[in-house]
């Protein structure tokens, strides 16, 4: 098997940048206040903004 070269896998990672692997599934719990019961909100988004999901905190 030939010997893939640096520069041929820095570009096949440019041409995977815009792909769902910059997409994480958080999970947040959210307690209602009436019974103390937990639900929990599921959400795909993009790994820059998961920080900005968990800081809306109620």
């Amino acid at each position: 098997m030939a010997k893939v070269s640096k520069n041929a896998r820095v570009a096949q990672r440019a041409a995977n940048a815009g792909s769902g692997r910059d997409f994480v599934k958080v999970v947040k719990p959210i307690k209602n206040e009436k019974t103390g019961k937990y639900t929990y909100k599921e959400v795909m988004i993009h790994k820059d903004k998961a920080k900005d999901f968990f800081a809306d905190v109620k």
